[in-house]
């Protein structure tokens, strides 16, 4: 089917165009059973906007990209660990759409949209059910708690996606924290650069530098999501003086290798993209198939470190299960250490002692 280019680069028609139902995704693969059947009666929304779509290897069913966006049947399947609010989000909701789990900075959740439901959401036991933004009462009512908790200096601004908002919605919700004078930084995570690039528009970019200090965390999980048109979202951000940072999520049967995660970070940096955070596929109801064991994130990192620029190696995280928080998982690599010393290994798995300092 001929989509004429404006259409096409136009984010609105990518997100009212997104593919949702058996029929849709039939036209451009041809589904296994495993898909017809979870599509038929999905566990967790489903939405691919065209673009994303598009990057789907119609002839190769564990393409990254189409195991990202099109679910299994194992989504539906019980899992002994699976939790429905695994980072116990709404136990630590102290008004509605804010979690406030560390001291010092808050999660703000200003809709439940997303420009694609991603299979491996952790907040999938509310994303997807209703399509708007935070209310103007729910707003306030965030705004307020963060105005009367003057140490709360960070605010991540998330969702679903915030920017399936519009441009005047956006402002409103940044403006108003903004406005609050403790708070130092206003971060925004999305992954509009990687499922709906042209969401990343000039006029979008003029708006956002108006609120610097501002930060943005994206989720790039396969190098092959690192399109031209992905890249161009991210320079535009990057030139607006926006930084970039990436959330990767470890992901069985996409990502879970040395060779993709090395590949992976290397791009981003590329495109002036920090990698952030490796994070061990959390404990969510229905996405038990794509965890890894964590002794592989270990390996990841145990293959950066040294082999790599320092600058583009992520933190290697678990989110600990019942809102324990981000625990970074590194290789071991201080043997021993005694009163008058330290032994350590090198990437290379050389031994060296380091003195300690002289007591005074």
């Amino acid at each position: 089917m001929y989509i004429p280019e404006h259409d096409w680069h136009d984010w609105r028609w990518q997100f009212a165009n997104r593919l949702r139902t058996e029929a849709d995704f039939a036209q451009l693969i041809e589904l296994t059973d495993s898909e017809k059947e979870a599509l038929s009666n999905p566990s967790f929304a489903v939405a691919v906007t065209p673009y994303f779509a598009s990057l789907i290897d119609k002839h190769n069913p564990n393409c990254p990209i189409r195991r990202q966006a099109i679910p299994l049947v194992e989504e539906s399947i019980p899992d002994i660990h699976g939790l429905v609010d695994p980072l116990a989000e709404d136990a630590m909701s102290p008004v509605s759409n804010l979690v406030h789990r560390y001291p010092d900075r808050v999660l703000l959740i200003v809709t439940e949209t997303c420009h694609m439901y991603c299979r491996h959401c952790t907040r999938r036991r509310r994303v997807g059910f209703k399509e708007k933004p935070i209310s103007k009462a729910d707003l306030e009512n965030a705004a307020g708690y963060i105005q009367q908790n003057p140490y709360i200096r960070d605010v991540l601004i998330s969702g679903g996606d915030p920017l399936t908002l519009s441009d005047q919605s956006l402002e409103q919700i940044i403006k108003a924290i903004r406005e609050i004078p403790h708070v130092e930084i206003i971060r925004i995570g999305t992954r509009a650069p990687v499922t709906n690039p042209f969401r990343i528009t000039p006029k979008l970019v003029r708006m956002l530098r108006k609120y610097h200090p501002l930060w943005i965390n994206v989720q790039f999980n396969h190098p092959l999501e690192i399109t031209p048109e992905a890249s161009q979202a991210c320079a535009m951000l990057a030139d607006a003086g926006v930084p970039l940072g990436n959330q990767t999520v470890l992901l069985r049967g996409i990502n879970d290798s040395v060779a993709v995660q090395k590949e992976l970070v290397h791009k981003l940096v590329q495109i002036r993209v920090r990698p952030y955070y490796l994070y061990q596929c959390d404990l969510a109801a229905g996405i038990g198939h794509f965890r890894t064991p964590v002794s592989l994130g270990i390996e990841v990192m145990e293959q950066l470190h040294g082999h790599t620029s320092g600058f583009a190696i992520p933190t290697f995280v678990v989110d600990a299960p019942g809102g324990g928080g981000k625990i970074p998982i590194l290789p071991q690599y201080m043997i021993c250490q005694t009163p008058e010393k330290i032994v350590i290994r090198n990437y290379e798995g050389k031994i060296f002692s380091y003195p300690k300092p002289n007591p005074k």
